[in-house]
This record gives structure tokens, C-alpha cells and sequence, in this order.
């Protein structure tokens, strides 16, 4: 089964098949966030510092990192927040820019092994992107999507990814460092959204063996409760097959569906996460508090 590496300088992150989901964190991105954009124009991470943070503690093994600001010089910025994020924690980091030389200032300051995202089927992309992918030893995100835009054909899309893997290929880069976004479109907008995207994935799994994210959040856009439906969305996704996806750790639902799913799945053995996530603490005085206690000052 394949298995996808992501490492910082300390810590290793495996997205596979037969591993728990993998959490990408993405507040760390000034689009559609004006404050963000501006405080990070000028100089001030303080809220990349504690969205990072908050993030890890919420549960992100992995954290994404985008500076796409308009107007703005981002290849120092998102140079300078990786740098920044990296002296904070120890979880590896997608480098999020469509912008090459963008990636390329973020891959030369980077520790470890980062992912990528990302790279498309547009020729001029696979033809500047990849060879950065290699040249640095990351992973990438591949893109369901070409020169002719985002197909509502799911069999146009897989067609796009696979041509993404062959491309891949081409540069040495082995479809293990390749983690294919089948692109999930709002359900509201399109009604079969759901059902495409599952299907996509299982033959993304199947065919190509490769990994597979997405930006979850898409599916809600435009819903009541997103919560809700995002979190529905992400456990029949992982159901079948995904295997990680950019979304926010501090969305309570959404992680329960995770945690849960990964249960489903048999990549929670004996429901040890669950339990330590939801399990009700001990009532104060109970013979089970008193147990924990000494449990506490005999391991001190």
C-alpha cells in the first residue's frame, strides 16, 4: 500500500492507506482574512505564530502555509513564515503559492520534507513545478485540473491526475511523493458533487495508487450548518479512501467525523485516540480519581 512521506527536521507524517487520516491545517492563509494579509505585508506573524499553535493543539499533523497576498513580495513572506512556523513546531509543512519562484523560496529555507501544493496539468506548470519537486525532494499535491479548467466529468479529472503521475514519473519523482486533489465542488452548486468525488477517489486509490486531499471545506460552500455537512463530507470521504485533506482543526464537528471515521477504518487500535479525546474525566473523590492521583505522583 502506498505511503507518503512528510517530514520537518524532527518529526515524520505518513499519509497512507492503511494509516490514520492526516489533518493539514489552513488558517495559515490570507485569503478572504484582510487582517491576516496586512500584518503579514508588514512584517507581523503574530497571528501566523498563533494560529500555527493553535492548530497543532487542536490536533494539525501537518500545518499549510500560504502567503498569497496581492501586491505584496511573496516569496520573502512565505520564506520568512515558514522559517517562522518551523522554529515554533515540529509538524511538517505544505508550501501553499502559485507562485514558482514563491515555492521555490519556501523549499530553499525549509527543514525536512515538505509537501508541495501545488502543482496542475498546464504544461507551463508540470514543466516549472516538478523539476522544484525534484530538485528539493518534497512531495506534491497534484490538481485535477489542466488548461481547459475544472472538468465536471470526474472521468476528464482522473484522466488530468493520471497525466500528472505519468508527468511526475518523467522527473523521478515516484507516484508515493505524488497526492492527488481530485478538486470537490460545492454540493450545493453541484448536485452530485458527493458522489463524484468518492468515486474519484476510489479510483484514484485503485488505479493509480496514489494518496489523495482536498480543501474539505468546499463541499459546504454556500450551506446552512457547514459544520455539519463538512463533517458528514469528510467521514464517507475517508470511507472511501481519502486519506488527508486541508481543513481547520478548530471545527469541532469536523474533527469528531475524522476521529470517528479513523475508528470505522480500523486506524484507531482498541479506540485508543477516541477514547482519549472524549472520554469523561473522573468525578472528583471517585475511587477512579484517587487511582489516576497516585497513577500521577508515582510517575513524578
Amino acid at each position: 500500500m502506498t505511503d507518503t512521506l512528510i517530514s520537518s527536521a524532527t518529526r515524520e507524517v505518513i499519509i497512507g492507506f492503511e494509516r490514520p487520516f492526516v489533518i493539514i491545517g489552513e488558517r495559515i492563509n490570507p485569503t478572504g482574512r484582510k487582517l491576516l494579509a496586512e500584518e503579514m505585508k508588514n512584517g507581523d506573524y503574530s497571528r501566523v505564530e498563533s494560529d500555527a499553535l493553535a492548530q497543532v493543539a487542536a490536533g494539525a499533523q501537518m500545518l499549510d502555509v500560504n502567503a498569497g497576498i496581492p501586491l505584496a513580495d511573496e516569496p520573502r513572506i512565505l520564506a520568512e513564515a515558514i522559517q517562522l512556523v518551523q522554529s515554533l513546531t515540529d509538524v511538517p509543512l505544505s508550501i501553499d503559492s502559485s507562485i514558482v519562484a514563491a515555492l521555490e523560496a519556501g523549499l530553499s529555507v525549509y527543514q525536512g520534507k515538505p509537501l508541495v501544493n501545488s502543482v496542475t496539468g498546464e504544461e507551463d506548470r508540470l514543466e516549472t513545478v516538478l523539476p522544484l519537486v525534484k530538485k528539493y525532494g518534497a512531495a506534491v499535491v497534484a490538481i485535477s485540473n489542466d488548461e481547459t479548467g475544472i472538468s465536471e466529468d470526474p472521468n476528464v479529472r482522473f484522466a488530468v491526475a493520471k497525466k500528472i503521475v505519468e508527468r511526475a514519473q518523467d522527473y523521478g519523482i515516484p507516484a508515493s511523493d505524488v497526492v492527488v486533489d481530485p478538486l470537490v465542488m460545492p454540493v450545493g452548486a453541484l448536485n452530485d458533487a458527493g458522489r463524484q468525488v468518492m468515486s474519484l477517489v476510489r479510483r484514484l486509490r485503485e488505479e493509480l495508487k496514489v494518496n489523495t486531499t482536498c480543501g474539505a471545506s468546499n463541499f459546504s460552500f454556500g450551506l446552512p450548518n457547514r459544520h455539519g455537512m463538512n463533517a458528514a463530507f469528510l467521514s464517507m470521504a475517508i470511507g472511501a479512501g481519502m486519506t488527508s485533506a486541508i481543513t481547520n482543526p478548530l471545527h469541532e464537528p469536523e474533527m469528531a467525523a475524522i476521529k470517528g471515521a479513523n475508528v470505522v477504518m480500523g486506524h484507531d487500535p482498541n479506540c485508543v485516540n477516541w477514547i482519549k479525546t472524549f472520554r469523561e474525566p473522573a468525578a472528583e473523590g471517585s475511587d477512579e480519581a484517587r487511582r489516576a492521583g497516585r497513577r500521577r505522583r508515582r510517575n513524578a
